[in-house]
């Protein structure tokens, strides 16, 4: 999943996703917090890997998964393209109307836009893009 898409939550907490990223995403998909400052969308495919992960964890480890899996949020795409990001969620990250919707390969993350710009303009830089393509060995 790929691209970065500016888009506005509207009064009921509306959201729209993208026809490429709904594409990937599936019709329904749980939007969950993560260790970043914005929420993050898995595909039920994605959303599966991650359960088995954690099932295969000792019980004193899975625990350490419980704020990410007690938040989470099954979204069903409206016929509009929209999901309902829950208040709860929407206020964890500080999301109130201006959101970019990012692509990130095997996820989705719903950023406020004022935040992504400055994550991007880091991300974005020379320097960091070679140090990503060095990590990769690429």
């Amino acid at each position: 999943m790929t691209g970065i898409y500016e888009h506005k939550i509207d009064a009921k907490g509306r959201l729209f996703i993208p026809s490429s990223l709904r594409d990937d995403l599936g019709k329904d998909f749980h939007v969950t917090i993560t260790d970043e400052d914005c929420l993050t969308a898995f595909s039920n495919k994605s959303w599966e890997r991650l359960l088995e992960k954690v099932e295969a964890m000792p019980i004193r480890k899975q625990v350490k998964a419980r704020g990410m899996f007690s938040n989470a949020k099954k979204c069903d795409v409206d016929s509009q393209g929209r999901i309902t990001l829950p208040q709860n969620l929407r206020d964890k990250k500080g999301l109130v109307k201006d959101v970019t919707v990012v692509g990130v390969g095997t996820c989705v993350q719903f950023w406020d836009t004022e935040k992504f710009r400055i994550i991007d303009e880091e991300e974005t830089s020379p320097e960091n893009i070679a140090l990503v393509l060095d990590e990769l060995d690429f």
